[in-house]
């Protein structure tokens, strides 16, 4: 969970952040944290919508990469092979 100190830091220097909610980046949302209190935080989007989101997420600076353990794989699929009945 994020430090009420380190939100507090993002806050104030308007520092656009990368929320990851799960392995999929389509997921992720994008914005500057507005509030929080000890459960959630609030972001507000590029769009100005505000999104209610949980600490227990990741939160990291949208300039920092995405961290490897939060990202698909990116080998491809081997199709399903047909066994030979011998």
């Amino acid at each position: 969970m994020i430090s009420e100190d380190q939100l507090d830091i993002y806050r104030v220097e308007s520092t656009l952040l990368r929320v990851i909610r799960d392995v999929n980046s389509a997921n992720d949302v994008r914005g500057i944290v507005v509030a929080w209190d000890d459960d959630t935080v609030l972001i507000r989007k590029k769009n100005r919508r505000v999104v209610k989101l949980a600490r227990s997420y990741v939160y990291q600076p949208y300039e920092e990469a995405r961290p490897p353990e939060f990202m698909l794989p990116q080998e491809p699929a081997e199709p399903y092979a047909e066994r030979d009945e011998n």
